[in-house]
This record gives C-alpha cells, structure tokens and sequence, in this order.
C-alpha cells in the first residue's frame, strides 16, 4: 500500500478501543482528521493528549468517541472550559486518568527509548497522585530517603498529528514542534496529514533536514489542506477566532454540539 493515501485510508489504523496519541493546540492538531472519524463513528478510544488538548478532544468526547481521557487539561482557552468534556467528566461518561504536563512528556519518553518506565521527582507532593495507582512511589536505589516516582511507558497504537509539508519519499516537516518526534518515536504506528506534498527529498536539504521525521517513522501521509482548521498550524495559519467562538457557544449544550456536528462535521466532505 502507498504511503500517501486518501484520508479515510490513512485513518483506517485508528480502530475502536485504541490508544491513540494526539499533540496539543500549537503543535498541528489534525482537525480534519478529527472530524473523520466521527463521521466514521469511531469509539472506545483511549486519548492521550500530549501534555493537553482543546477543541479536539472536547469534540470527541462530545460525539461518544472516547472511553478513557490522559491529559493535563481541556480548555477552551480564553473561550472559557471545554463543555463536551466538562460535562462528560461531571456525568462518569468518560474515565479520567490525571496527569502532569512532565508527566506524560516522560512517560512517551519511556515508550521511545524501549524501557518500562521513567523516573520522575516533580509528583511528589501532589494531589495528582493520590489518583494514579500506576504511578508508583519508590526510594531511589541511589540515595538514602529519597523518594522517586515511577511512571508506566505510555506505548500509543497509533500517534495522528497535522504537518505543514511531506515530501515524497514520506517525511514530514515538523519544523520546531520537537514533541511530534517523541509521539512518533513512541508509538506503533505514526499517521500524518499534510497541507502538501513536495517533489524533493526534505533530509537532503539542510535547511528542512533538522525540523523533518524522517520517512521510516510514519506509516501513512493523507493531504488534508487547511487541515488543522479551526486550530491554528504553527508559522502557516493562525486559528479562525470567529469560529471557534461559534463552537464554544453551541457546544455549551447537548442539543448545540448536536447541530455543530451535523452542520460542520457529518455535512462536510472528506479531504
């Protein structure tokens, strides 16, 4: 099969049930990627936002996509508190696992360098704890009273993020967003949409090479343009304000996020 594939194609790896890794709101949210599969109807997800998300997961949770939640925070920024999720978390519809921006950093970081765990010392003393039986307080074998947490390897089936620009040969230009490579490198399969695909090989390039994933990390490459609307995509586009407003006014209800979705989800075309 071709790299580069059509978007319901490419997205045919995120399956029901998966633990699916996605970056937060200035990294290159797939948003067009995002409403397919709720169009698809995907659910059960596991969604691990890397360290936290916004508009994104508030929309799938809102559409029954996702079983259990890891992040750091849902916020609809100045727009005030993401109410798909609020609401959802307030009912027991989705299961909630609490975490620390370091946290989840370190834990994809165990999956990436092939090692159970990761240490880390900023937990201790926080509440966070109290509601991780995973995360696990141990002394450091190094040090007398010197407590450590240990984190448990977050391994993703799949990481699904939006990119400027592949090239043919399958790389991805990330540019500075250097948490994309970890999400990469940590999961089993690495699902990228584009805004385009250049005839040229980026790593040859020494101005493209240092902010490219190369090729053999990413599985398949959709073009999707204008792909992370609404969000922003950082130094291409800069969020639509006006609109993401609108969804933050009709997702404050049931019935609102309903007419969201069949509006501007369900009534629009696949990339």
């Amino acid at each position: 099969m071709s790299l580069v594939q059509s978007l319901d194609e490419a997205l045919s790896a995120i399956t029901d049930g998966i633990m699916l890794v996605v970056p937060r709101e200035v990294c290159g949210v797939p948003m067009a990627a995002t409403r397919a599969l709720i169009r698809r109807g995907v659910k059960d997800l596991h969604l691990v936002a890397l360290p936290t998300s916004s508009m994104q997961a508030d929309m799938l949770i809102g559409a029954g996509c996702v079983k259990t939640l890891e992040t750091s925070a849902v916020s609809l920024g100045e727009l005030g508190a993401a109410p798909r999720f609020t609401s959802a978390v307030l009912k027991g519809q989705v299961a909630m696992k609490d975490a620390t921006c370091p946290a989840l950093h370190a834990a994809l970081q165990a999956a990436e360098k092939g090692v159970p765990f990761m240490p880390l010392r900023g937990l201790i003393g926080s509440d966070v704890l109290k509601y991780r039986d995973d995360w696990k307080v141990i002394d450091s074998p190094f040090g007398n009273s010197d407590p450590i947490v240990l984190l448990p390897a977050i391994n993703p089936d799949v990481a699904l993020f939006h990119a400027p620009l592949a090239d043919e040969y399958g790389n991805v230009w990330i540019g500075r967003q250097r948490e994309l490579v970890t999400m990469a490198h940590a999961s089993k399969r690495t699902i990228v949409t584009v805004e385009k695909i250049e005839k040229r090989n980026l790593l040859d390039d020494p101005l493209y090479a240092a902010g490219t994933l190369p090729g053999f990390y990413v599985d398949a490459i959709a073009v999707a343009e204008n792909g992370a609307w609404p969000l922003p995509l950082p130094d291409t586009y800069k969020a639509d304000g006006e609109h993401l407003a609108l969804y933050a006014k009709m997702a404050a209800s049931e019935e609102g996020f309903r007419e969201y979705v069949g509006k501007y989800v369900l009534a629009m075309q696949v990339a």
